[in-house]
């Protein structure tokens, strides 16, 4: 039996340390002061993992519930560069430059952007393929690779039909034929479809789908500035009717910051009954959006902070890592809650102390797995470590991510030393001591 006792953790809502004790990839016992309790009710640690964590913070993993592991790293294909900016012209690119995908080149990347967010504490990802694409080969490169990492991390995938669903030929079929496949997601992307009536019978095929299947749904919703665009609506009603809201999540709904108070007050009480989930991706929508605008010119994301003031779980995403539509992104969810908070003004100091909700149980919301998620006595021993002693420091800090555990076992664990011959520096610079490492074979295993 594998145990690992990991102590002095800075818990937020805890004023103590606290200690979690793990056996064989779970936890077992959270708690102060669990050594001497331990040895007190005559538990064996002769053979156990001591790692003392000094103080530092504690969080479950973080979840980008919005990626696209199909597209990283083909921003520089020839025919990909997107010399607009806009939504569209990437769509327009990929459908141009995606013919000669292969199942081991697909993998290649995307294998090597997961590396990147796990190295940044995420173990939760949820990611869109795109099956308009009669070979589906985005689909099948990214289910080899979930099963692959799945000890890694846990990736989720939208069956997603990037061209239309009714506007690409066969779109409706393909989407079916990737949940058949083994997707987990039904997807779809309204605003895209060549006209409004092609958009609204995408989403009632949508929740249809979903049904049938017993599938999630996660929609590219309103990804524009057009204020008329409200598919975010239809969709609540739908997956409200059916019962699935919160199996439910409309993705990037930009029109949203677009749209007025009266409406957004009346979509408000559909989105409360429906209890639908929002995926917020604000890097790239700062990127892409308002490029009709010249001044005042729109933020382009959605209404992350009344969404939550009302109650409806935002999580968000990366989205993308050098495609046609975004040239930059690395995989850290910190630079993109720090960009949430800023773009949403949420900055008060208990929006602050929440901010890191976003990434983690908000996230697990989103992606229907809150039964599962946390740091919870009988859960999977997921956790990450970061690089402050409180949720104010790590937001202010945009601390990095110096150790993740998953299923008991250490992944990585990062250390930073700095030395210089200036006193000023010396003294801002210096550490607590250094977390003890984790033992040669944990690290192995």
């Amino acid at each position: 039996m594998a145990t690992t006792v990991f102590t002095n953790a800075a818990f937020r809502g805890c004023t103590e340390p606290q200690d979690m004790l793990i056996e064989d990839g779970v936890f077992r016992m959270i708690g102060t002061h669990l050594l001497p309790k331990l040895a007190a009710q005559g538990y064996d640690l002769r053979d156990a993992s001591i790692v003392d964590l000094t103080g530092h913070l504690v969080s479950a993993p973080f979840c980008d519930t919005h990626l696209h592991l199909d597209y990283v790293f083909t921003s520089r294909k020839p025919g990909a560069a997107n010399t607009s900016g806009t939504l569209f012209e990437g769509i327009q690119r990929w459908g141009e430059t995606k013919s000669d995908l292969t199942v081991d080149e697909v993998k290649g990347r995307a294998r090597k952007a997961v590396a990147m967010e796990v190295r940044h504490g995420v173990q939760y990802i949820r990611t869109h393929a795109d099956v308009t694409d009669p070979r589906l080969t985005s689909l099948r490169a990214l289910l080899e690779l979930r099963e692959e990492l799945k000890d890694l991390v846990t990736i989720q995938i939208v069956s997603f039909p990037q061209e239309g669903m009714y506007s690409y030929e066969g779109g409706a079929e393909l989407v079916e034929e990737g949940l058949r496949m083994g997707a987990d997601c039904v997807g779809a992307i309204p605003h895209y479809e060549a006209c409004r009536e092609f958009g609204e019978r995408s989403m009632h095929t949508t929740v249809e789908l979903a049904s049938r299947y017993g599938k999630l749904i996660d929609v590219h919703c309103d990804e524009t500035d057009d204020p008329n665009s409200r598919y975010v609506e239809l969709l609540a009603a739908l997956a409200g009717a059916e019962g699935i809201g919160t199996m439910t999540t409309a993705s990037h709904t930009c029109s949203l910051g677009s749209a007025d108070n009266s409406y957004f007050f009346h979509l408000t009480k559909l989105l409360r009954h429906a209890r639908m989930n929002f995926a917020c991706a604000p890097t790239e929508n700062l990127y892409l959006q308002g490029r009709q605008d010249t001044f005042p010119k729109r933020r382009g994301i959605t209404r992350v902070k009344e969404l939550t003031d009302a109650g409806i779980n935002v999580s968000l995403g990366q989205d993308s890592m050098q495609d046609p539509w975004y040239p930059l992104g690395n995989g850290n969810m910190m630079i993109i809650l720090d960009y949430a908070l800023h773009l949403a003004q949420m900055m008060t100091p208990h929006e602050i102390e929440c901010a890191l909700d976003l990434l983690t149980v908000n996230g697990a919301t989103t992606l229907h797995l809150s039964d599962t998620y946390g740091i919870k006595e009988g859960n999977a021993a997921n956790f990450i470590v970061l690089d402050a002693h409180n949720a104010f420091d790590a937001v202010y800090e945009r601390a990095d991510v110096v150790m993740s555990v998953r299923d008991g076992r250490t992944m990585f664990q990062a250390t930073t030393t700095v030395d210089t011959p200036v006193p000023m520096l010396a003294e801002h610079l210096s550490t607590d001591a250094p977390m003890t490492a984790a033992p040669d074979w944990l690290i192995r295993a």
